[in-house]
């Protein structure tokens, strides 16, 4: 398997890229989308920045835009392109968290067993909202991609056995994220015998509420996107030979799963740092994999 690695930033405009394996681009999402060629990703798997919880103290950043329509616009425009980059009968799967308003307070305090929580800036309390109201964010975000075309399937609930404790003492502790399965088109490719649950010694259909634990990774410093989180979106959404893209890609499990499931990988990662955590990561787990299929050779 090969992996082909491009580390550069792309102007806004610029000539379309020749897929040849897997690649990943670093540069802004929208710049890059834009070289990418039409219909070609069977599959996209990912999940952007949220909004208001985190700096990544770099230009051009998605999450600290000063409004929340600002933000929710900003990746409509990103997943406009996204959908023409996916083929005809492609999946888009979107994680995405829900956040609490600041009540106009522009920091964060710092957390022993979270360090990245801290921020120095926050996005004021949107219109119409008031301190302490949940956001909704993903709903927003799922209905405003809606009406900009996609098709919305599912709402998955990611239940996090193991999530975060929090101090509050008005309201539950927060323990679950959303996915959204949305479609380019009314018919489109789901293998859904690939994903099956087992139940009490029979096969069903998955349903729609996942238990899946968090997976902490030492160089990020954050919990990032679990294995067994991306698996079932893969094996349902593609092929193997397939192309999938995550133009926020991160510390790259979205590659570690396609390498290990035989599918091709296009990621988009802007911060510097992550991007050669990615290349890395999927480098070392590539010389790995190698290594194995020598020896059982």
């Amino acid at each position: 398997m090969s992996v082909f690695f491009v580390k550069e930033s792309f102007p806004e405009v610029a000539e379309k890229i020749i897929l040849i394996g897997s690649m990943i681009l670093r540069g802004d999402a929208l710049n890059i989308l834009r070289t990418l060629p039409s219909a070609s990703v069977q599959c996209v798997v990912t999940s952007p920045p949220y909004w208001g919880l985190r700096d990544y103290n770099i230009e051009g950043q998605i999450g600290l835009e000063p409004t929340l329509p600002q933000f929710i616009n900003r990746l409509v425009a990103i997943f406009n392109e996204v959908k023409r980059v996916l083929k005809d009968d492609g999946l888009l799967w979107l994680n995405i968290g829900d956040s609490y308003t600041s009540g106009n307070r522009g920091w964060r305090a710092p957390d022993k067993k979270n360090p990245a929580r801290a921020m120095n800036v926050r996005p004021d309390t949107p219109e119409g909202l008031k301190p302490k109201d949940l956001i909704g964010v993903p709903w927003r975000l799922a209905f405003a991609l809606q009406q900009d075309g996609w098709y919305l399937r599912s709402d998955i609930i990611w239940n996090k056995p193991n999530a975060m404790p929090e101090s509050v003492k008005d309201r539950p502790t927060r323990a679950h994220e959303y996915i959204f399965l949305m479609s380019k088109s009314e018919k489109y490719y789901y293998n859904y015998e690939s994903v099956m649950e087992i139940n009490g010694g029979s096969r069903r259909n998955r349903r729609t509420v996942w238990d899946i634990c968090t997976q902490p990774f030492p160089e990020a410093h954050f919990a990032t996107f679990p294995s067994e989180l991306v698996d079932p979106c893969i094996l349902a959404g593609s092929k193997p030979g397939d192309y999938v893209l995550d133009p926020f890609f991160g510390s790259g499990t979205i590659g570690m799963v396609c390498q290990k499931r035989q599918r091709k990988y296009i990621g988009i990662e802007l911060h510097p740092d992550y991007f050669l955590m990615a290349v890395n990561r999927l480098s070392a787990n590539e010389k790995q994999m190698d290594l194995l299929e020598v020896a059982q050779s």
